[in-house]
């Protein structure tokens, strides 16, 4: 992970400690709200256990969005990518 990268992610976490709100949306819903942006960041990782799942983070007008998809979503070519081990949320 580069410098810029490695800043944005924390950032992102910074983020959520400070606000303490995450926004959970469909993953379609996520999509359009990454459409919005004009160079979106976004956090994903893979999780689950007995089924492979795509979590994703990215900051939007001051919120946090996350989904989880089954399969990977297709992002915008304009999207950076932090590629992260795992995404915590609380429940």
């Amino acid at each position: 992970m580069n410098g810029a990268a490695a800043a944005a992610a924390a950032a992102i976490a910074q983020a959520i400690k400070a606000s303490g709100a995450i926004v959970r949306v469909d993953p379609d819903q996520f999509l359009r709200i990454l459409a919005r942006q004009e160079d979106p960041l976004l956090v994903m990782a893979t999780g689950g256990l007995f089924r492979k799942n795509y979590q994703y983070l990215t900051g939007y007008k001051g919120f946090v969005f996350f989904t989880k998809s089954p399969a990977a979503l297709h992002v915008p070519g304009s999207a950076e990518v932090v590629q992260a081990r795992t995404i915590w949320i609380p429940s």
